[in-house]
């Protein structure tokens, strides 16, 4: 048995990548997107048509409208591929902007339907985890939209995602592996921080025994992956979202992979009290967190760039 098939045995294999041909050969449950991959994926020549069939089909509308509707024929496509969900994400010049992200995710979920797709068992929108971003999403729950919180960084953000009643979130291990390395400069031990003591790993494994301690249905869906070697240490997670580049590694490889996250033993554990937060607790909890407000920064900056370059592109084309 190779190591993607089996973590396959735990945990929910999900693709992160906007180049649907290569889903095929990796079988998926579910895929993700974000502005970055999907501006990736309509530079190269074979999806190029995508883009100019949204041009040419809605020329005239406005252009954030058909962004939305590039979105959602990638999110069609990626659908016809995977028997699961996929995850299309609102503008992230949206992200402290409840009202205007509400908006943007219904004309998402509008869209979709108007593609005869099923929007509870097959659609998630994803939204960064703000406090305003979080509480759009708490209105769009109710509504029986689902969403996947992203960009999240923190134990704060996790929290305030399992009270909303979000139904999937997606901590970042990479991002967060990523910032501890570069603040340790020259004193990082590479070979004394990997698997469970890798910091990435640290985070989604406390968001994990928080949510299954206190019976929060909400999902952990752990994503950007450096190497294999967070994937295995997070063997169990609800769910992992993999680059198709780590997927290869993972389906090429036979080394042995273990269950790493235990859900039953999180939930007999007696010393992980419940935590409320309110906004004012939140914001000063994120605040205090140097590495996820520096990453959510950082983060929302990266898909705004990509979010208007995409626009130039569409505009130049």
């Amino acid at each position: 048995m190779n190591q993607l098939d089996a973590l396959r045995q735990w945990t929910t294999v999900v693709a992160d990548t906007g180049d649907f041909r290569q889903l095929a050969q990796f079988k998926p449950q579910d895929a993700t997107t974000n502005p970055s991959l999907i501006l990736k994926a309509v530079q190269k020549p074979e999806y190029r048509p995508l883009l100019d069939d949204a041009l040419s089909r809605h020329a005239g509308r406005p252009l954030d409208e058909i962004v939305d509707r590039l979105l959602v024929r990638f999110g069609c496509e990626i659908l016809a591929l995977v028997p699961g969900r996929v995850s299309t994400e609102v503008d992230a010049r949206l992200s402290f902007d409840t009202t205007a992200t509400v908006a943007r995710a219904l004309r998402l979920v509008e869209l979709y339907k108007a593609e005869g797709i099923d929007i509870e068992k097959r659609l998630l929108i994803k939204i960064a985890a703000t406090w305003e971003g979080i509480e759009a999403a708490r209105e769009l729950e109710a509504r029986g939209i689902h969403t996947n919180l992203t960009l999240l960084f923190s134990f704060a953000q996790a929290v305030a995602c399992g009270a909303a009643g979000v139904k999937l979130i997606s901590p970042f291990v990479g991002r967060i592996y990523d910032w501890y390395k570069k603040s340790a400069g020259s004193s990082w031990d590479e070979a004394a921080s990997r698997g469970a003591n890798d910091p990435g790993v640290k985070s989604v494994r406390r968001i994990f025994d928080y949510y299954k301690r206190h019976g929060i249905a909400t999902e952990v869906m752990g994503a950007s992956f450096r190497n294999v070697g967070q994937i295995g240490a997070l063997a169990g997670c609800d769910l992992l979202t993999i680059s198709p580049e780590l997927l290869a590694e993972l389906a090429a490889s036979e080394a042995p992979l273990a269950l790493a996250l235990d859900a039953a033993a999180a939930r007999d554990r007696d010393d992980i009290p419940k935590v409320t937060l309110d906004e004012p607790a939140f914001r000063f909890a994120l605040n205090e967190d140097a590495m996820a407000t520096e990453k959510l920064a950082e983060g929302i900056r990266g898909f705004t760039a990509d979010a208007i370059k995409l626009d130039k592109l569409m505009g130049a084309a």
